[in-house]
């Protein structure tokens, strides 16, 4: 028996996974129309670690799990960046022994858990007709669990790599790829004063559609993205060359964070995985400028180029939300609620070919989007590549 009164009914929202802007919006958008259509909203914190940690007793302090949303209180958040319902990586279905909450321990004690029984419990102790995760391939693929579970999920896809599949847009993507320009240009300025190749490494763990949309706005000469092993003396060649013809003497190369080498495999900060079995990227920006720094001599008579090599990281998903990613979401937000309106649910709301729609949910697990290479990314230039602009979507590289 839930310990809230229905109204019309009763919608909980969630973020998962990295923060990005736009997510606030988001939950306002949807907050505030579906309190006016006459539902409840309830915010589940931390993403599905609050679907865990939800006690099923009317006088238990369940505050850290969930709280009611009210239009005061989305609005406050509104224009803002990151997420205030809190995010985190948690998978009910794979969670380690050392997490299971306390009043479970007794319960689930193996070394992996699935708590999806007690998320469905939760779920029904707080008599959520509809739940609207807003997250990536990895929440996403969780959503889709609770779909086939008989849970009404309608999802909005949140990613700056951009690589849910079946959008051609996830919340987050334009902002990082406006700072991604701002902030090269910054450092710009600091390569020309001395002369030096500029290596940025940016996200992108299997898709490089980070690296290949500001270089493709002339932000960067070059790119590397996960989807080609590059040759790093091809790389070092075409920069130094870039150089050399510049006035100002300076290059600039966007590293995506899951890029390789030739004979190489993706460069990890740490091998502890996460509870979607993925270890955290990070170092393959100094890889490169090292190796550029060693090998330029070699294209610039004999003399080595000194190297500018900066991750860009969280400051390119860090504060407010650009103008795309505040219509977007408000736009995701008002899809997810007319599904709702009309008692539609197994549903992900999408962008596609510039018109906004939506697919089944289980597209999310059905392929990966990658960057098209043969048709996108030119591998002796390394760079993008593209014969006409004439009928493509806004960001050119479509979830196809």
């Amino acid at each position: 028996m839930s310990n809230i009164k229905k109204k019309k009914g009763v919608i909980a929202i969630l973020t998962g996974g990295g923060d990005v802007p736009g997510l606030n919006p988001a939950i306002r958008t949807l907050t505030i129309r579906a309190i006016r259509e006459g539902f409840q909203v309830i915010g589940l914190r931390r993403g599905w670690a609050g679907t865990i940690n939800i006690k099923r007793n009317k006088k238990a302090d369940n505050s850290l799990a969930y709280q009611i949303l009210t239009e005061e209180i989305v609005n406050k958040a509104g224009r803002t960046g990151g997420t205030f319902l809190h995010s985190s990586r948690t998978n009910p279905c794979n969670v380690p022994k050392i997490s299971v909450p306390d009043h479970l321990k007794s319960q689930y004690n193996n070394e992996i858990n699935d708590l999806t029984p007690e998320v469905i419990k939760n779920l029904d102790f707080l008599g959520v007709d509809y739940l609207i995760p807003i997250g990536g391939d990895d929440t996403l693929s969780y959503g889709v669990r609770l779909y086939k579970e008989g849970v009404n999920v309608v999802a909005m896809p949140k990613t700056m790599d951009n690589d849910v599949p079946g959008t051609d847009y996830c919340i987050g993507f334009s902002t990082c790829v406006t700072r991604t320009i701002q902030m090269t240009h910054n450092l710009r300025t600091s390569a020309g004063s001395h002369e030096r190749i500029l290596v940025l490494e940016v996200f992108g763990r299997y898709a490089g559609y980070t690296a290949m949309l500001p270089t493709m706005a002339g932000a960067a000469n070059r790119c590397v993205i996960p989807e080609y092993k590059f040759n790093m003396d091809k790389l070092t060649e075409l920069l130094v060359k870039d150089r050399t013809d510049n006035p100002s003497k300076y290059s600039v190369v966007l590293v995506s964070e899951g890029a390789m080498f030739e004979g190489s495999n993706m460069v990890f900060k740490e091998m502890e995985k996460d509870a979607f079995g993925h270890a955290k990227l990070g170092g393959i920006g100094e890889l490169v400028s090292a190796k550029i720094k060693e090998l330029s001599a070699k294209y610039n008579k004999k003399k080595p180029v000194n190297v500018i090599n900066q991750k860009l990281g969280y400051l390119v998903r860090g504060g407010d939300p650009d103008a795309i990613d505040s219509i977007v979401p408000m736009a995701y937000g008002n899809l997810a609620l007319d599904l709702i309106l009309k008692g539609v649910h197994g549903r992900l709301v999408v962008l596609k070919n510039g018109r906004y729609d939506n697919v089944p949910i289980d597209v999310v697990t059905s392929f990966k989007k990658y960057v098209n290479v043969e048709k996108h990314y030119n591998t002796d230039r390394l760079r993008p590549h593209y014969k006409s602009f004439e009928m493509l979507p806004l960001f050119i590289m479509t979830s196809d």
